[in-house]
This record gives structure tokens, sequence and C-alpha cells, in this order.
């Protein structure tokens, strides 16, 4: 097959859009399997009636959250509709589609974590009432993962759809279209990931504050007010915040490689990156289904095991789909890659085995750090013998070292990418990204698997009515789901550093594009372009990793302030309303479930404003080089913190486990208070700050492709107007300034009284 072209873009021929029509079935295929799964999981027995009551309660309150939560993003969804609209476009159809598409991509976004909060409340049931029954580890591990198996297929099926649909509808303009696409997924996914982080670690820190080293009572004790908000924190930040996370990743690294697939390849460039995640829907779907728990093996060996097989089909099947698909010459492509090198057909085949090779030892690297079994945590472990202040010293430290490891592995796995492309280097890059997508629907799975079971205990613990083989069953499996979610958490930042270096190189042929566009002098493109090399560069660079370090600050303090909130409430109702600890009255859950809801609603606009509007102020305010660099600071930057705040996160929660398991001396003792103050730090780490990273760094990499053509356009040719720059960036700058402000007027401290609480709130 060889590259065509027309003047406005490639064109494809009857078989492409078959090939193109095969991947949107396989994407729908995905979806029916999903249903039939979530059919699957809804049939499983519902437990006690008691059981039932309070899973009505967690149902409730998540699904009133994400209705508030979809009619705030409404707003934003409105404002960046228009202002895409606005964006320069080489017609009229690019400048509709690509605003259409945005809202698809965030339609497809909310949709997708709505589902996983949704099925999540209805899993936790089951799985704790399965955890009663014969064969009850199986039966409830087989619930929980098909629940994630659900959501995985969801996430693949409509991620794919929606890609294949758009090259189907727009062929030749599809990646430009795509932008749209991916912007939508990855805004709402950040706004998603913010919000819930905030609420579930505020739930969670009260809850822990009052509840576990105040009142000394159980983690999931129904006196506390605090409960029914931290389980539904769970399902609206740990399932509908990731699945969002990981859709938006699956569809920002395929509009990356769909982007630069068609400039170095032309047709078949835009066609394989569809072909490669479609032989991985086939592949989550085996992975799924082969997770079956056995007696005698640990639950995280079983996930772990299905992984791996997937992975390595994905990997035989990619290679054989890379030689039947594309040609072993360069010349086959056209007389420009006459004199060209290599075979595109074994490139594409050893970038994707990079990827999924990378999505292996992240793993492996990650379950290394947080898992139980393993040095790190036993260590962090140790020290809770000499309290609290140890126990964070050395999970800080597992957080640093782990960080650099990671950030190597990332980084090998990118440059050796890049080696092996050649000339089509950045297009190779992207095809690592969806070698790891490969893997996306699996690890949903083992996502959404963690706060299922998580959830389920709570339920059991609340209700009282499962014995202690049940309860041990289900502490099990919360132990594993604490350390798959860690285990995601590191597979989604590798994601979104392959999309986000890909985006990268999209964005300098956007410059490029354009500069030819508008007639620019060679001379004049060549210094544009490589103006990279210049102090306002370095300033760029400089201010991408500040951001990363002051988007981390703005979540955690709102889990502070919220957290305050949640710490007054619930010593109100101790002390306030008679028969709480004696358990003859009801708390009043509502109360705590609205305090956080507020909170965390009001809170994701700072840090969603800063993400969107400090490219604009940058790439307007100092140019492409600086936008460049300030690109590479935030990738740099942002990889490593998100990895050092997931696994100090996960080291202080699996060394609490530990702890509760029997070592240390046990729960109740000195060391156990000392790792619930260290698991207390690492919330807001591991699931507030640290994950909102991932769809940050994308975010700020779709806003720079985006606004691109217009700040050359601004900045030289015809159309060159410094003071419309100034201007553009000044209102940027004063935008984040003001959300700031108003963010710090909040308060960053806690009221004195609860009476000043409920005013200042």
């Amino acid at each position: 097959m060889s590259r065509q072209f027309l003047a406005d873009g490639l064109e494809l021929s009857g078989g492409d859009y078959g090939i193109v029509a095969v991947v949107a079935v396989i994407a729908l295929a995905a979806l029916v399997v999903g249903f039939f799964l979530v059919k699957e999981v809804l049939a499983a027995g519902q437990g006690t009636e008691k059981m039932q009551e309070i899973a009505k309660a967690v149902q409730e309150g998540a699904a009133a959250y994400l209705k508030r939560q979809r009619n705030t993003l409404a707003i934003f969804g409105v404002v960046v509709f228009l202002l895409l609209f606005a964006l320069p476009a080489e017609d009229m159809s690019e400048r509709i589609g690509r605003s259409i598409f945005f809202l698809v991509g965030a339609g497809f976004s909310f949709g997708i974590g709505y589902l996983g909060m949704w099925l999540a409340t209805q899993a936790n049931l089951r799985v704790a009432a399965a955890s009663r029954e014969d064969g009850g580890r199986e039966k409830a591990m087989r619930v929980a993962f098909r629940t994630g198996g659900a959501v995985g297929m969801a996430t693949v099926g409509l991620g794919l759809f929606g890609a294949a649909v758009v090259v189907l509808v727009y062929a030749g303009q599809a990646p430009k279209v795509l932008e749209g696409f991916g912007f939508g997924a990855a805004l709402i996914a950040m706004f998603m990931r913010v919000g819930g982080g905030i609420f579930t670690k505020a739930a969670d820190v009260g809850a822990d504050l009052v509840g576990k080293v105040e009142q000394g009572i159980p983690e999931d004790d129904p006196r506390n007010a605090a409960t029914i908000a931290d389980n539904v924190g769970d399902n609206v930040g740990d399932c509908a915040g990731m699945a969002a996370d990981l859709f938006e990743s699956y569809a920002v690294t395929l509009v990356a490689a769909l982007i630069l697939g068609s400039v170095a390849f032309g047709v078949d460039g835009l066609l394989f990156p569809l072909i490669v995640p479609a032989i991985g829907v086939i592949t989550a779907i085996i992975g799924v289904y082969i997770t079956k728990a056995k007696v005698g093996e640990s639950g995280l060996t079983t996930i772990n095991k299905a992984f791996y097989i997937s992975a390595t089909i994905s990997a035989v099947l990619c290679a054989i789909a890379a030689f039947v698909f594309l040609p072993g010459s360069f010349g086959d492509f056209g007389e420009e890659f006459a004199a060209s090198t290599g075979n595109p057909a074994l490139i594409a085949t050893v970038s994707v085995i990079i990827g999924i090779v990378l999505a292996g030892i992240i793993l492996w690297l990650t379950g290394y750090y947080t898992g139980t079994e393993y040095g790190p945590v036993k260590d962090v472990g140790k020290t809770s013998e000499t309290g609290a202040a140890t126990v964070i010293l050395s999970g800080l430290s597992v957080g640093f070292e782990s960080a650099v490891y990671t950030a190597i592995v990332i980084g090998g796995a990118v440059f050796g990418a890049y080696l092996i492309g050649g000339m089509v280097a950045l297009f190779a890059v992207a095809l690592a990204g969806t070698g790891l997508l490969t893997t996306v629907g699996v690890i949903v799975a083992m996502d959404t698997f963690g706060p299922v079971s998580d959830n389920a205990q709570g339920i059991a613990e609340m209700s009282g009515d499962v014995d202690e083989k049940a309860a041990g069953i289900l502490t099990e499996l919360d132990a594993v789901g604490n350390t798959t979610k860690a285990i995601t958490k590191g597979i989604a930042i590798a994601t979104a550093v392959l999309a986000a270096t890909a985006l990268f190189g999209s964005y300098q042929d956007s410059i490029g594009q354009e500069l030819a566009r508008i007639g620019a002098a060679v001379g004049d493109s060549d210094s544009f372009i490589n103006s990279i090399v210049s102090p306002n560069t370095l300033v760029g660079v400089l201010l991408g990793a500040a951001v990363v370090f002051l988007f981390s600050g703005l979540a955690i303090n709102a889990v502070s302030r919220a957290a305050g909130a949640v710490v007054y409430e619930v010593r109100r109702q101790f002390r306030d309303i008679p028969g709480i600890m004696e358990g003859t009255t009801r708390p009043e859950y509502g109360r705590v479930v609205d305090i956080v809801t507020r909170d965390s609603l009001r809170e994701l606009t700072t840090p969603g404003l800063l993400a969107v509007f400090a490219p604009i102020a940058v790439g307007f305010g100092l140019g492409t080089g600086a936008l460049a660099g300030y690109l590479g600071g935030a990738i740099a930057t942002g990889t490593l913190m998100a990895v050092f705040l997931a696994n100090s996160g996960g080291a202080w929660d699996n060394a609490k486990k530990l702890v509760e398991d029997g070592n240390h001396g046990g729960k109740g003792s000195d060391a156990h208070e000392a790792t619930i103050i260290g698991d207390t730090v690492g919330d807001p780490f591991k699931d507030t700050a640290g994950p909102a990273i991932n769809p940050l760094i994308k975010v700020m990499n779709l806003v720079s492709l985006l606004i691109a053509p217009a700040v050359v356009q601004f900045s030289v040719g015809p159309d060159a107007s410094l003071g419309l720059r100034v201007a553009i960036a000044l209102v940027a700058v004063a935008v984040i300034v003001v959300a700031i402000v108003v963010s710090k007027r909040r308060g960053t401290t806690i009221a004195d009284s609860p009476a000043e609480q409920t005013t200042s709130a």
C-alpha cells in the first residue's frame, strides 16, 4: 500500500475504509462483552438486608456527587467548545469536527467514569455477599475482577470506536479532528480526577483522624459519621476518576499515534495505530476471562499472571499484524523514502513490543515498592516501632527512590523507541504507547478491583453480617487491591509520558505545517523552529516544572481544607448526638457527604484553570520555543512527582496493613497509630495529587498543540501582532492569578470552632 495524498490530506481507498470498519466492529464487540460482564456481576447475590441498606446509601451518595459534578463540568464544556471553534483551522469542516468531537470525547470520558462508579457501587455489595458463600474467596474475586473487566471493555471499546468513526468520516483530516476528541477526554478526566480525589481523601482523612486516632474505633465502624462518605469517595475517586483517566490515556495516546503516523507513513500510518489497540481488545477479553482465583494461590499472583499472559499474546499478534500490513522497505512508501534504510514492519513491531514490555516492568517495579511482601513496605512497617515521624520519613524515601528508577525505565523505553525509529522516530515512540494500550483493558480491571474490594470490606464491617472466615477473605482482597491500584497508577504514568512525548513531536510538526501554510521563508522557518536553544526556553522549562508543583500543592491543600471540615463535623456528632458511641443512634451520614461534595466541586476549578491557561500564557507571551521548554519541564517533573506521590502513599497504606495483620504490635498499638498517621499523609499523595498529574501533562500538551498555529500566526507572517500576543498572555495570567487568589481566600488553616468552619465554608 503506497502513500496517497490529496490537496487537502490523505485519501483512503475502499480497502482502507474496510479495515477501519473492521476496527470499529471490534470496538463494538468489546462493548457487547462488557454488557455481558455487567449482567454477570448484577446476577450475583446481594447479601443481607443490612448490607443492602448500607450499599444503597453509598450508591445514592455517589450518584448525587457525579450528578452535581456533571452540571459543573457542563459549564467548562460549553466555554471550551466555543474557544476551540474560534481557533484556526484549514476549513469549516475541520473546525466543526474538532469542536463536535471535543464534546464526544468529553461525553465518553464522563460516561466511562459514571459507569465505573455505578457498577462498582453495585458490585461492592455482591463481593461482600459472595465472601459468605461456599468457595467465597474464588467467587468474591471473580465478581470484583469482572466488574473491572466490564469497565475495561467499555474503556477500550469507546476509545477505539471514537477514533475509528473520526477516521471513517474525516479520512485525511482525521488527525486534526482527533485533537478535539483527545482534548475532551483529557480535560474531563482531569476534572474528575481532581474532584473525585479531593472528595475521597477528604472523607478518608477526616474519618481516620477522628474515628481511628481520636476515638480508637475501626476504620469502617458505622458509628463514624464519615464512613459512608469514605465509601462513596472510593467510587467517585478510584473508580470514576481512574476509569476516566485511563480512557483519556487511551484516547490521547491513540490521537498522538494517528497524527504522527499520518505524517510518517501516510495512510498506513493512519491505519496501523488503529489495528494495534484492536488487537488489545481481543487480548483484554482473554485476560479478563482467564483471571480465576485458585486455592492456595495469592490473588495478586493470579491477576499478574493473567496480565503477563494477555501482554504476551498482544506482542505476538501485533508482530504478525505489522509484517502483514506494513511493507518491508521504506521505498514502498514513495520516491521521497527511496534513500531510507530500515524495515518499517520491524520498526513497528519492536516499538509496540517496547510499550508492552514497559507495562510489564512498571507492574513489577511498582509492585515491589508498594507490595506488603517486599522489602520497602516491610521497612516502612518496621519504622512504626519508633513513631510516626520515622514512618513518614521512610515512606518519603521509598517514593523518592522509586521515582528515579521508574523514570529511568520510562525514559529508556522512550529513547529506545526513538533510536529504533530512525527517520520516523517520534512515530515509533507513539507506537510504543499504542503497545502499552493493548494492556489497558486488563489494567482497568486491576484498578477497579481495588476500590470494589475495599468497599466490600467496609460494607461487611459496617453491617456485622460476615463471619471471621469471610472477613479474612475480604481483608486479603483489600490488600491485593491496594497493590493493584498502585500498579495501575504506575502504568497510567507511563502512558502519560509516552503520549505527552508523542504529542510533543506533534507540536513541532504543527508549527512547521503552519509556517509552511503562511509561506514563511525557509531560513525564517528553521530559525523559528530551532529557537528552542535560547534563554526563554529555559524559562519555559522552569515554568513547566513549577506548574506541576503548584498543581500538586493546590490539590493537597484542597484535601486538607475539606478534611478539616469533615473532622469538625464528625467531632460535633460524637459530642452533640447522644447514643452514637453506644450504637443506639444513627450518625448523620448525609451531612458529611454534603460537605465533601460541596468542597470538592468548589476546589477543582483552580487546578483546572491552571492546566488550561498556563500553556496559553507561556506560548503567546514567550513564544513557541519557551512553550516547548514548558512542556519538557512539565513532562519530566510530572513523571517524577507522580511516581513519588503514588508510591509513597502506596507504601504507607500497605505498611498500615502489615501492622493490622499483627506485625509490630498489631491493631491498637503505638506502631499502628504511627502507620495510620503515615497513611493519612499518603492519602492525598496517592489518590489526589499524584494521579491527577497524568491528565494534567496531557491536557497541557493538547492545549499547546491546539494553540500552536495561532501562536505562529501572531508571531510571524502577515498576521503578526506583538500587542495581541501580549494581550492574550496577560488575560491568561490574570485568570490564573484570580483563581489562585480566590482559592487562597478560602483559607489554608482549619477553623477554630465548628461555627467558624461552617461560616468559612
